[in-house]
């Protein structure tokens, strides 16, 4: 961002990958050891499309969730590769490619709702971080969380291994996270961090425009943090055996526009967000002058009407395990 106004992030993993013959309850990460053919390819794709950060496959190459999979041994090389994969795909481009190490939730609550301790919490996002870094990757991609605490976890983790961070949040209940996190409480804290984080923002959720939406009040927050938006390509539809998202490249043309003038600085596709849908994004990068802020009537003119509107209900810290994204 020294040299750019703007970064183009690249798009799903998991919904790309299913299309490449990934099967339902396969973790992706172990791709990265058996199939790193198809992950470089994966990674390639959004080069060529134009983006300009690369998102290592590691969302969930943390122990608690390889665990489901007998991989948990493997963390520090699974994570160590997913970077190296990223990185070899980046070297080819021509240009300056951010290679972001992707760390998810655990998938377990917090004590005392659930087992999890936030020590061992912070020794697990410390495990999988250590080996995005020593792969070779230049951030840890914090993402699609919803708790506080799983935040702070991962964050200290990032801190012990020496390791600048991002954080970006799921805003997908009602203008909230599933655990109560509003946009404007997550951006105020962060911006007390120190060492402060490299970005924050919002990805995944339920759709662009509930996504822009929660920016809207996101970024009156951030301060000088720059703000990723990283949506999801519209809603996900049931067709047979297969899960697809209803968002064109023509509407995700539409939501880089608009992510712009809601102030994100770092934009790109969550789950079923395409090399194409990216591509289109990067024309908007490209050709788009910043406007002023749109209005919620804007934005669902051009993506949608809001699938979770905001709540004046007040949202308990009671909640579910977080789904994985892709």
């Amino acid at each position: 961002l020294d040299k750019n106004e703007f970064l183009l992030a690249d798009g799903a993993t998991g919904t790309n990958l299913f299309d490449m013959g990934l099967t339902s309850g396969m973790a992706p990460e172990i791709w990265n050891l058996e199939l790193s053919e198809n992950i470089l390819a994966l990674h390639q794709s959004f080069v060529d499309a134009g983006s300009d950060i690369l998102v290592t496959n590691s969302f969930g190459a943390s122990s608690r969730r390889l665990h489901l999979h007998n991989l948990e041994k493997r963390v520090h090389e699974i994570n160590a590769r997913a970077a190296e994969i990223a990185i070899k795909a980046a070297k080819g481009a021509g240009r300056e490619i951010l290679i972001a190490g992707s760390v998810g939730p655990t998938g377990d609550l917090f004590a005392p709702l659930g087992e999890l301790t936030y020590e061992q919490a912070v020794e697990v996002f410390i495990e999988q971080i250590k080996g995005l870094k020593d792969g070779g990757a230049d951030v840890a991609w914090i993402e699609t969380m919803s708790a506080s605490e799983e935040i702070d976890a991962a964050i200290e983790a990032a801190n012990e291994v020496d390791f600048p961070y991002s954080v970006t949040v799921s805003f997908d209940t009602a203008g909230r996270s599933m655990m109560g996190l509003s946009p404007a409480d997550f951006a105020k804290t962060m911006t007390g961090k120190s060492p402060s984080p490299a970005a924050i923002g919002s990805n995944c959720g339920v759709g662009a425009s509930d996504l822009l939406f929660a920016l809207l009040e996101l970024t009156e927050n951030a301060q000088n943090i720059p703000v990723v938006a990283k949506a999801n390509a519209g809603i996900p539809q049931v067709k047979g055996d297969a899960v697809r998202y209803s968002g064109t490249p023509d509407l995700m043309e539409d939501y880089a526009r608009l992510a712009i003038d809601v102030g994100a600085h770092i934009i790109g596709g969550c789950c079923g967000n395409s090399p194409e849908h990216v591509a289109r994004m990067r024309r908007a990068l490209d050709n788009h002058t910043k406007r002023e802020k749109p209005t919620r009537a804007e934005l669902e003119e051009k993506l949608g009407a809001l699938v979770a509107p905001p709540s004046t209900k007040t949202v308990g810290e009671g909640g579910r395990r977080r789904r994985r994204t892709t």
